[in-house]
């Protein structure tokens, strides 16, 4: 195979959090500024949580600086830690660990392209006992921009396989079009799966290069391991 990079979106894709990550949020906003329902009036599809905190903030009218969103990101890791242990809705979507077994065998650099910052994305991954399967990755608190965090994420992978970044196929795994749009801004493939909240459909519209309703589709495993 030529040297890949694998970057694996979380939410949706990897497990569902049973709404953890909102409730969290709506928790940290409530701690710190009276107000849980900053949040309230738009997705959190495919958004970096810094994203996700300025838009909260400016929606209440509090400044949306970097102090301020830190101290909101803290509250919510701290919520986060719980509610996930709590959640009953939590779980690994199909396909998972086969993807995970074959790009270990195949030799790939796999590593997480997430919005999340890196201390929520292990939080959210270690129920799962995933995240000590990604060696690397590009989180939320790499960038606020989802196209950047992807970039950092592809760089540290091809440095992982001792190669130029230019010199590797880096593919996007996500369930949403934003995952699709941060992979074709920075030049990679994307695998898209229907376990979010689009469809097959949206996704194909998105423009990704492959889409598939589940990781455990046979198509998925070939799209990803089987190119020269």
């Amino acid at each position: 195979m030529q040297p890949t990079v694998l970057l694996f979106d979380i939410d949706g894709t990897l497990i569902d959090a049973g709404g953890a990550g909102r409730r969290s949020m709506e928790r940290a906003f409530a701690r710190v500024t009276g107000r849980a329902d900053a949040c309230s009036h738009f997705s959190f599809d495919g958004m970096t949580d810094r994203a996700i905190v300025r838009a909260g903030l400016r929606a209440i009218d509090r400044p949306a600086d970097e102090p301020h969103i830190d101290e909101v990101i803290g509250a919510y890791l701290d919520a986060l830690a719980v509610e996930i242990v709590e959640s009953p809705g939590y779980t690994t979507h199909p396909g998972v660990h086969e993807v995970l077994v074959q790009g270990e065998r195949s030799g790939c650099a796999m590593g997480l392209g997430t919005g999340n910052v890196r201390k929520g994305a292990r939080i959210k991954l270690d129920r799962s006992g995933l995240f000590d399967r990604f060696a690397f990755g590009g989180f939320g608190c790499d960038h606020e921009d989802r196209a950047e965090l992807i970039r950092v994420g592809a760089e540290r992978g091809a440095e992982r396989l001792g190669r130029a970044p230019g010199a590797c196929r880096v593919v996007v795994i996500g369930d949403t079009p934003k995952d699709v749009a941060a992979a074709i801004a920075i030049g990679a493939e994307s695998l898209a799966v229907a376990t979010g909240r689009y469809d097959a459909a949206a996704l194909a519209a998105s423009g990704a290069t492959a889409v598939f309703e589940r990781l455990d589709e046979p198509g998925a495993l070939a799209m990803l391991f089987s190119r020269g």
